[in-house]
């Protein structure tokens, strides 16, 4: 017998849909800056301005605030477009659905640099809700 539901009740993974303008100009080499500036609402050019920031050489604590925003951004960026496609706060978001990395990315930025700057408390929400969304993603 083939069950076509998940018996548990958990909802069925939430899959976001792709921006293919967008991806291609990160993929080009477009600066991430000039992306999301064309492209607002798409958390990966939001979670590369983060990571580029959290990633600077001899990073400073501007640098990990500058990055902690652009992942803030791109988190509630990825949040919105989870809702407008059905996601109800809870529930799979797997990173194996290359539309879903960029907000994935931006709650991994934003829990790095919570923890940079003393938030414990949402570090650790941030970690959950990675954990939540894909269990393969816990670390």
């Amino acid at each position: 017998m083939t069950h076509t539901h998940n018996l548990l009740g958990e909802p069925p993974a939430t899959l976001l849909p792709a921006n293919p303008e967008a991806d291609a100009e990160l993929a080009q080499g477009t600066p991430a800056a000039e992306v999301a500036s064309r492209h607002p609402t798409v958390s990966a050019a939001w979670a590369a301005l983060a990571e580029d920031a959290l990633n600077r050489p001899e990073r400073q604590l501007r640098d990990t605030v500058e990055g902690y925003a652009y992942a803030r951004t791109g988190y509630h960026r990825g949040l919105d477009a989870l809702r407008r496609n059905g996601w109800k706060g809870f529930g799979p978001v797997p990173w194996s659905h290359e539309p879903n990395r960029g907000f994935l990315r931006c709650v991994t930025e934003l829990a790095r640099a919570a923890e940079a700057i003393g938030e414990h408390e949402e570090h650790a929400r941030c970690l959950q809700l990675l954990r939540d969304c894909d269990p393969s993603l816990a670390s």
